[in-house]
Formats: C-alpha cells, structure tokens, sequence
C-alpha cells in the first residue's frame, strides 16, 4: 500500500532524525476493496495486516452506525404500523384471530429467515439478497407481533408501546455512555438465558393443567430483563471501542439483533402489563 509508506527527512548533516507523516486514512470503498477483513484487523484472503487503519476507524463506525440505525428504523416504523392496524382496525383484527393458520406460517417464514441470516454469512453480506432477507424476516415478525397485540386493550398496547420506547432510548443512552464494558457480561447473560429457558419448559408442562398467573408473569419479567440486557449487549458491539466488537461489513447482522431485542422487550412488556381484551 503507497499509503502505507513512511517519509523520512534528515534534519542535521551530523545526525539524521526519522520523521514520519501519518498516512490520512482511506475511505470505507478504499477499505472493502481488497478484501474481506475480519474483526481482528487482517485480510482473510491473504492474511496481511492493516498497519495504517483498522475496522475501528472512528470515520467508518460512524458510517456503520448511522446505517445501521437508519435500517433500524424503517423496520419499526413498519412493525408499529402493522401493530397499529391489527389494533384498531376490527375486521381485520377478528379475520386474524380466526385464521391462526397465517400466524404459523409467518413463525415458519420468521425462523428460516432468521437462521439464514445469522448463520450463513454469504446471504448475509450479499447485496441486495440480504436486504431482501432482511425485508421478509421484519414482515413476519411484525405480523406475529401484531397478531399478539390484537387479543389485548388497545390502551394496554399503547402503554406498552411508549414503555417500549422509554427502556430503549434510556438503555440505548447508557450503552453510548458509561465506561462499563457490557460485553464482557456474557457469563451473566448465559445463566439468564438457562434460567429463561427453564421456567419456559417449566411453563409449558404446567400450562395444559392450568393457568397460573404469577408464574407466567416470572417469566414474562425475566425475559424482559433478559432482553433489555442484550440490547445494551448489542448496542455497546455496534459501538467498536469495547472488548467485542462487531465489523463493519456486518449491518444486517447488527441491525436483525437490536430490532429482535426490542420487539421481544415489547412482546414481554405486553405479558407484564397488558391487559386482554374480554
């Protein structure tokens, strides 16, 4: 890399002094040209090392992060309009609650998706299939949200809804803030998820002998803080100046992550707060 070269100036005929002038780093398509690098800071095709700039340049987070975020976005702001839709809109509300068929099938759309996208990393990084992929996994679970907002009040759905909205901006705020390295905490997050995952087969044997309210909202509040704790998870990987980091090359990745945490913090909100519809 030309870049890459230092420039040495000798200062004095006696001694010579080695000045070097930093190499202004290249842009993010300087950057993917070559290559695909890894999170490590090394081409996995050729094994060399990026001397002059890493994937923790501060110029190519920030691309990263706006579009990430930007993505983000948009599938909100879908899942909020289906949400609102089957909420306020009777027919469609009963036409969905008598045809569980269609909830299924979006589950089935919304798990091959997901799979997809978080294990297979050529449809992941492939424009525009990614996108695409993307597309259809925000459509199905946005459907199976709505479809589960719609058997509670429509007030319970709102507060939720603005609950929501509170946890994450204020979760969001403190992962961009504090010194605490929240990906360092993956012993916690794992017994929270074993714990999760009990009381769900716990649950479900004990469901078909009968309702029981207050170990439903155990679970309900354990999973909400389960989830709460992997959105400042998510959101401190996006942010590249912790232990673990996220590269660049992977948007979608980070984008499906941050938008399945929020939706099931909503999800599990609505079980804690919720009120059903009689």
């Amino acid at each position: 890399m030309t870049q890459g070269k230092l420039s040495v100036t000798n200062k004095s005929n006696h001694g010579s002094t080695a000045e070097t002038t930093p190499p202004s780093p290249p842009t993010y398509e300087e950057a993917t040209a070559g290559g695909s690098p890894s999170c490590s800071g090394a081409y996995q095709g050729d094994g060399e090392m990026l001397t002059d700039f890493s994937w923790d340049d501060k110029n190519i987070r920030r691309v990263f992060i706006r579009k990430v975020y930007a993505i983000l976005m948009i599938q909100l702001m879908v899942t909020l309009a289906i949400v609102a839709l089957f909420t306020f809109c009777d027919p469609l509300k009963d036409y969905i609650q008598s045809h569980p068929g269609w909830y299924w099938a979006s589950y089935g759309v919304f798990i091959v998706t997901y799979l997809t996208l978080s294990c297979c990393s050529g449809p992941r990084r492939q424009f525009p299939w990614n996108l695409i992929l993307l597309a259809i996994f925000t459509l199905s679970l946005s459907y199976m949200t709505g479809m589960l907002s719609s058997f509670y009040n429509t007030k319970s759905v709102v507060l939720c809804l603005g609950i929501t909205v509170l946890v994450c901006l204020s979760v969001t705020l403190f992962s961009f803030q504090t010194k605490f390295d929240i990906t360092s905490c993956q012993g916690v997050l794992s017994i929270f998820c074993i714990t999760l995952l009990i009381c769900g087969i716990v649950l479900a044997f004990v469901l078909p002998m009968g309702y029981v309210p207050w170990l439903h909202s155990v679970y309900a509040v354990l999973g909400a803080i389960l989830f709460t704790m992997f959105l400042a998870f998510d959101t401190q990987l996006l942010m590249g100046n912790k232990r673990y980091t996220i590269s660049p090359e992977e948007y979608v990745f980070a984008t499906l992550n941050i938008y399945l945490d929020i939706v099931y913090i909503f999800t599990f909100f609505l079980q804690v707060f919720g009120t059903e519809r009689d």
